[in-house]
């Protein structure tokens, strides 16, 4: 059974379509990633998973149950959690403060000084600026504290939105090596990138969304192996001759 199925999903803002009949499922243990330019629905498809916006239509199960219609709040509580593009810390506090942010929904202190300790070991620069106010960090740190907040919340799937948006090359490398290790120490991850080299070179499975539509699906190799991703990313090839491979 997959962890999380979303089947014939569309999304309107108004009278416009961000997304439109959208089928995709994550297998517990997968990085699975979506690729595509931006307006392509990644960022509304993640936003909807997670509970902050509703589907026009469609369904999406996770962990067997729908949850398409149950408030954000109750999704994290059944282990789901989402990095949202441009990191979001909370200016003003400090980064560790950021990090126990993230486990608001765990009483147990020894768990979570636990859980701080392996966020920590994870990301040793947070523990060198565990003192230091977030917004004061560089952004592939932010990034850094944006991920290790989500991780505080124990999710079973993680939704992460661009976490590679805007980074120094020496940051996303890092990042990229980080969702490795979080998929080794057992973290299902939904992973959402426009820069589908890095996505497609460390994901298990792949789908290419182009204007609101899933046009080419197929594993991590097989896809970054494709010419047809590689000219459709660049926007060198017509719409057309991608539906032709649906």
């Amino acid at each position: 059974m997959a962890m999380l199925k979303v089947e014939n999903l569309s999304i309107k803002y108004g009278s416009i379509e961000a997304v439109k009949n959208v089928s995709f499922e994550v297998n517990e243990g997968e990085v699975v990633t979506l690729i595509g330019a931006n307006g392509a629905g990644k960022t509304s498809i993640l936003r909807t998973i997670s509970g902050l916006i509703r589907p026009t239509e469609g369904t999406i199960s996770y962990l067997g149950n729908e949850i398409h219609k149950i408030p954000a709040r109750k999704i994290v509580a059944e282990g789901l959690a989402q990095v949202p593009e441009g990191r979001h810390v909370f200016a003003g506090l400090t980064v560790m403060e950021n990090l126990e942010m993230g486990a608001f929904l765990h009483t147990n202190k020894e768990e979570n000084a636990a859980l701080l300790k392996k966020v920590f070991q994870r990301f040793p620069r947070l523990e060198e600026r565990k003192n230091q106010d977030a917004a004061t960090l560089s952004g592939g740190e932010q990034q850094m504290l944006a991920m290790g907040r989500a991780l505080m919340s124990r999710p079973k799937l993680l939704l992460l939105d661009e976490p590679s948006m805007g980074l120094a090359p020496i940051f996303i490398q890092e990042i990229f090596d980080i969702i490795e290790d979080i998929k080794a120490q057992g973290t299902t991850v939904l992973l959402i990138e426009q820069n589908a080299n890095k996505a497609l070179s460390i994901a298990d499975r792949g789908y290419v969304l182009e204007t609101g539509k899933v046009v080419l699906s197929g594993t991590g190799k097989e896809l970054l192996a494709s010419d047809e991703v590689r000219k459709a990313y660049l926007g060198e090839i017509g719409r057309a001759s991608c539906r032709e491979r649906v």
